[in-house]
């Protein structure tokens, strides 16, 4: 059997865990030293990432980041409750092969001495799993898997074998091998617990909500025209809502939105008012929204971040 190749090893920007911090940075993504020692280590080894932590920290980034860094096609998987192998890999294209069977049968063939061509590669229809491993022109591809924890026990069972070996088993076709490994990046939201043997055949990495510091580089480098004063209060007032108990914390995709909300409205500081006003940029449950009356904010704006 055909080993699969690694696709990277001598891309310039994965030399070194430094090149590696380098070119995300560029991009405005600053992984803390553990997410970029995982990072770096997936892509010498060839093996899957897990990302876990609370939705909105920046795991579903790290692979559309990747893949800009690296050159590489983005193929994306979300899960979700149900998903099947006919939504995740592959499945036959039911129609051709009657057409095809049809096609036979006017030109005065015996369609039942076509029935082993039906299931040829070109009557499959590929789904995200089966196209990360197949050719694509010699493309490199990063595949994200995103939020498992939203699938079934059954799909994490199915999707063993390709993490553990970049192969899909098809039952009336055989088994198709990737010729080079991709990049794998997996997310969870932690809403349930995931497998032990899913977590055996990858590296993990847990992605915390960020200090301020890194929350503001993270602003200045996707909103530079926020200037300095507004993204520092922006920051500061983040860094303080996530102290309070809510249904929900703000995440950075929260941090980003509400900032160009504030810009579009003109604002160029923080105040009651313009906070209050677009309040539903940062918490999307109504029983926090109706926890942060004007006086909560008020409160949370004269409030100091918390240290580091």
């Amino acid at each position: 059997m055909i080993q699969p190749r690694l696709a990277f090893q001598d891309h310039p920007a994965i030399r070194s865990t430094s090149t590696l911090e380098s070119a995300l940075e560029k991009l405005g993504y600053f992984p803390d030293p553990a997410l970029l020692m995982a990072l770096y280590l997936s892509l010498r080894l060839g093996k899957p990432l897990l990302l876990e932590g609370e939705a909105g920290v920046g795991k579903t980034e790290v692979a559309k980041v990747l893949s800009d860094i690296l050159g590489a096609r983005l193929i994306r998987l979300q899960c979700y409750e149900g998903i099947d192998l006919a939504n995740a890999a592959y499945e036959w294209n039911y129609l051709r092969q009657i057409l095809f069977l049809r096609a036979a049968d006017a030109g005065n063939a015996d369609p039942r001495s076509h029935l082993d061509d039906l299931f040829q590669r070109e009557f499959l229809t590929e789904r995200p799993l089966l196209r990360a491993i197949s050719d694509g022109g010699g493309a490199p591809t990063v595949l994200l898997i995103d939020e498992i924890d939203r699938a079934d026990d059954e799909f994490e069972a199915f999707l063993l074998e390709l993490l553990s070996d970049f192969q899909l088993s098809i039952p009336e076709l055989g088994t198709i091998v990737a010729n080079q490994i991709p990049i794998v990046i997996i997310t969870s939201n932690r809403t349930r617990e995931i497998h032990d043997a899913l977590k055996r055949r990858c590296l993990y990495a847990w992605i915390e909500y960020p200090s301020f510091e890194k929350e503001l580089r993270i602003v200045e480098a996707k909103v530079p025209n926020a200037g300095e004063k507004l993204a520092s209060q922006v920051c500061r007032f983040l860094q303080t809502l996530r102290r309070r108990e809510l249904y929900k914390l703000p995440g950075i995709s929260e941090t980003l939105d509400w900032t160009n909300a504030l810009l579009a409205l003109g604002k160029r500081e923080l105040d009651e008012q313009s906070v209050t006003a677009t309040i539903g940029c940062l918490v999307k449950y109504q029983e926090d929204v109706l926890s942060l009356n004007p006086e909560t904010i008020s409160g949370l704006l004269k409030s100091s971040p918390p240290d580091g």
